[in-house]
């Protein structure tokens, strides 16, 4: 059976014609938002955050399953289909009264813009005949006035629209009847107003026409504090001079040729309706929106949608112009040729367009003046070249696009286009490809929209090729794609192309006197594995000063090559990186390796003087670097940089590892250890570690294994891995000894002992302990002969031995000096004497110090185990308040440390006496 929604008045479905009654909002509601998008599908999360909006609970989704049972009960199983995510309104879009209104409006003014004025007065009569009162009056929630509002502005263009078209065809006398009470309604309206106006005039009532135009002015003044615009004062002095203009003429003469230049709207357009909603209230309120992005991340799609929802309010109509500022083999277009184009739209041709640019400027500058016009410049290269392009008229309207920001264009508001979510890139994909192979194969179709990156570009050349092959499995798609080294040769059919796109903007900047920088470094940063890149490592790579190097990188992202990922901090989209990556295998000869080479000996040297920074006792870098690298005047820089650097750091270990330098990879794998046991993350560095060991191993270098596989026992050890941790020490011990470097075996004995302590193995904790300490005293080593009697204090009071303990951690406290980490360490360790002792106020007193010292040294992890002991000890107390506050600071410590999540932190808080946090439970 026929089924029919209108929404175009009191709302009201059909089913073979018969109406349908609907009981309930969220039913009529649920209806509606489909029918909105008929035939298309709308996720479940924006039903239920349309629908039900700031009432959602967790049940919405279940309420919505039910609705939607209802509704197909009420019309026909199939009419409601499920779809990956939603549910689709199986409804052709002329079965709904909004859309084949939007359709009807369409076609009439083409059919005006065609000379064809019979057939456009039929359609726009049939177009508003569908209008039966308020668009979705009974619905009061957000989306659906905002829709209302849309399409009450759509009802006036066509209505104006229809207006002007029987003016032109002597309807003047009807028009008056119908556009006086419409006046009336809408007092703000200048373009009606003139219509009227001229409507009367042309009845030979003239007066009456000047009396209109006095009411508008009137008003205007009441309500807005403005004159009436050039348009309206223009007509009144010609009406008040008789002007032979205003009369009607031949249908030749009387014809006026309304550009409509619009590129057809793309039909598989996918969300950007908050972007869409902006550009619209932007265009309205400020006259000039730029939407800028990078290359195929649709920005010219969503510029033509808007332009379509926006068109009819233009009675000069619409004029777009593709700039070619990034169009592969095309050279930009020129302002003149530009403006000749413009000008061509509004009406000249021939001799009457200017030759030169200042006389073409100032012929448009005339033309626009006092015109309602809408100008669409597409794919602009620079603020240059779109600037004199620009409409002078103040109810004219610019919606430019371009790849460069465009931030010095006066008074325009600025819109970034990134790419499109998980659930949109997916419901693209389908809309292109077919929504059944989409259904068929879900995790496939989400791989490939997750491999596009977002891009509709790549998403629409995805489904393309799916398209072209109906029975290709999605998952040989995803394969291909998951290749990286051929992504963007699978990103390529027919005139589409990702590399194609990319590849223009880059030449743009090597042609750019002020380009070249930026189009050097491009292919650099492709040489690195970076997540992110910085001033100071982009100058490494490339081997100039950071300022140099800075502003290439700020001349990449005003290109939209790079996007911010902070202060200071660039990233690549995944596709620009993949494009990156093959500029830098067609650096010419050893370019490429001398940078890299450059850009990770930058990591080793900054990582190195961090480590000296926080661990004062490494004296010497475990390899040394070729060239400087950050500077740290404190240990307070090193925190910050090796939290900015962190995921960058890790990036480039694992690269050098798969290096050819097994200097550099084993040095950067060593220098990370102290930075990052700073921070409490030292488990993230179990296969850096790992890596380093294979690649020593593999060039003979037992003094770099010896070390690696020390580092590696004391991650393993953190992790709570014994087993594993004592047999890398051991073999520490005896690589140590094949580098004839036996003195060395000092941090594997001393861990061996913590371990050995931890498992309550507390014999072969004091055997290993007397080893490291005998090493300190041979070579006269007071700094870690003093931390390892600090460990020790551990072993004592597990023995019961607890005055010794503390006497030992009191000497402790004296000697091992050095940093605030040491001090703060050392009176950690004397508390936790003390409260095995049972001295509780004592170690209260004693932790509170250790927690001051800690906190300003930045040790988190330190911290966080000191604030947890101490909280147990203010409990044991009956100090409860305090406990609980000193047990928030342990959590919290860990929290920034990201080492529990938020949810993590509220659990143990819900404790009444909080368990110990995963992350220190291995520890001292």
């Amino acid at each position: 059976m026929t089924m029919e929604i209108g929404y175009l008045g009191p709302w009201q479905v059909t089913l073979g014609g018969r109406r349908v009654g609907l009981v309930g909002r969220r039913r009529v509601a649920v209806l509606t938002r489909l029918a909105l998008d008929a035939a298309r599908p709308v996720t479940m999360q924006q039903l239920v955050t349309d629908v039900w909006g700031q009432s959602s609970t967790a049940t919405a989704g279940k309420q919505l399953h039910i609705v939607v049972s209802k509704l197909r009960d009420a019309l026909t199983p199939d009419t409601i289909a499920t779809v990956p995510g939603g549910y689709l309104l199986d409804l052709p879009r002329d079965r709904v009264d909004a859309h084949l209104f939007t359709r009807l409006a369409g076609q009439a003014r083409a059919a005006r813009h065609q000379r064809e004025p019979g057939t456009a007065d039929a359609l726009f009569r049939r177009a508003l005949a569908l209008w039966r009162g308020s668009a979705l009056a009974e619905l009061a929630d957000p989306w659906a006035r905002i829709e209302a509002k849309r399409l009450e502005e759509e009802r006036m263009a066509a209505f104006e629209d229809h207006i002007e078209l029987r003016l032109a065809r002597g309807d003047q006398k009807a028009v008056v009847a119908d556009l006086t009470p419409y006046v009336l309604a809408h007092p703000l309206r200048e373009g009606p107003r003139a219509q009227l106006m001229l409507a009367l005039y042309r009845a030979d009532r003239m007066s009456e026409a000047l009396a209109v135009y006095q009411e508008g002015h009137v008003a205007m003044v009441e309500e807005l504090g403005l004159e009436p615009g050039a348009r309206l004062r223009r007509l009144r002095q010609a009406v008040l001079d008789g002007d032979p203009a205003l009369e009607l003429g031949t249908p030749e003469q009387s014809a006026t040729i309304v550009p409509a230049e619009l590129p057809a709207g793309i039909q598989s357009f996918t969300a950007r309706q908050e972007e869409a909603e902006w550009l619209r209230e932007a265009l309205l309120s400020t006259g000039v929106a730029v939407v800028d992005g990078p290359g195929g991340v649709g920005k010219s799609a969503l510029a033509v949608h808007v332009a379509h929802t926006m068109a009819g309010r233009f009675g000069d109509g619409v004029v777009y112009v593709d700039l070619n500022g990034a169009t592969p083999g095309v050279q930009p277009l020129s302002v003149l040729d530009a403006l000749g184009h413009l000008l061509r739209s509004l009406g000249l041709d021939g001799t009457a367009v200017p030759a030169d640019l200042d006389g073409a400027t100032a012929r448009y500058r005339s033309l626009t003046q006092a015109s309602e016009l809408l100008v669409i410049l597409d794919n602009a290269l620079d603020a240059g070249q779109v600037r004199p392009l620009i409409p002078a008229g103040a109810d004219c309207r610019a919606l430019i696009t371009s790849r460069a920001a465009l931030s010095t264009l006066d008074r325009a508001r600025h819109l970034h286009l990134s790419g499109l979510g998980d659930r949109d890139a997916v419901t693209l994909l389908a809309r292109i490809a077919g929504q059944e192979p989409v259904e068929r194969e879900p995790e496939a179709a989400a791989r490939i929209a997750e491999l596009c990156g977002g891009f509709p570009l790549a998403i629409r050349i995805a489904g393309a090729r799916l398209a072209a092959r109906p029975g290709r499995r999605l998952a040989d798609l995803a394969d291909r794609l998951a290749d990286a080294t051929h992504r963007l040769d699978t990103l390529q059919y027919a005139d589409l192309a990702v590399r194609a796109g990319i590849a223009v903007s880059h030449q743009h900047l090597r042609e750019e006197s002020g380009g070249h920088d930026a189009a050097h470094v491009l292919p650099l940063l492709g040489l690195l594995d970076t997540p992110t890149h910085t001033p100071a490592a982009t100058a490494a790579l490339a081997g100039w000063p950071e300022a140099r190097a800075e502003a290439a990188l700020e001349r990449l992202h005003d290109a939209r090559l790079l996007e911010s990922a902070g202060p200071g901090r660039y990233r690549f989209h995944d596709l620009i990186r993949l494009y990156a990556r093959e500029q830098a295998g067609e650096l010419p000869g050893q370019d490429g390796a001398a940078a890299l080479r450059r850009g990770l000996h930058h990591y080793l040297a900054s990582a190195n003087t961090a480590t000296q920074r926080v661990h004062s006792q490494v004296q010497e870098p475990y390899y040394a670097a070729e060239q400087p690298g950050v500077a740290f005047t404190g240990a307070h820089e090193v925190r910050e940089w090796t939290e900015a650097e962190r995921d960058n750091l890790l990036a480039v270990a694992h690269q050098a590892a798969e290096s050819a330098d097994p200097d550099t990879a084993i040095g950067l794998a060593l220098s990370l250890h102290w930075p990052f046991n700073y921070r409490g993350w030292v488990t993230h560095l179990a296969d850096v570690h790992l890596n380093a060991i294979a690649v020593a191993a593999r060039c003979g270098d037992w003094a770099g294994q010896a070390q690696a596989a020390t580092f590696l026992g004391w991650v393993y050890r953190d992790q709570g891995r014994h087993e594993q941790a004592v047999e890398q020490l051991k073999e520490a011990v005896v690589y140590w000894g094949k580098a004839g470097l036996p003195h060395r075996r000092i941090g594997a004995f001393n861990n061996l002992g913590i371990i050995h302590t931890l498992q309550g193995q507390l014999d072969l904790a004091r055997i290993n302990f007397a080893r490291a300490t005998e090493i300190a005293e041979k070579t006269g080593d007071v700094y870690a002969r003093s931390a390892i009697h600090n460990n020790g204090v551990h072993l004592l009071y597990r023995q019961g031995r607890f005055e010794e303990a503390i006497a030992q951690a009191k000497t402790a406290v004296v000697e091992w000096t050095g940093s605030l980490y040491v001090e703060g360490a050392s009176h950690e360790t004397l508390a936790r004497a003390y409260l095995h002792a049972g001295r509780l106020v004592e170690a209260a007193d004693t932790f509170q110090v250790a927690l001051t010292l800690l906190r300003e040294a930045g040790y988190r992890i330190g911290h966080a185990v000191a604030a947890w002991w101490c909280g147990h000890t203010l409990h044991e107390l009956g100090r409860s308040a305090e406990a609980r506050r000193v047990w928030r600071d342990c959590f919290t410590s860990l929290l920034e440390a990201r080492l529990l999540t938020r949810a993590e932190v509220d659990d143990l808080l819900d404790q009444p006496v909080p368990e110990m946090p995963g992350p220190i439970g291995n520890m001292l």
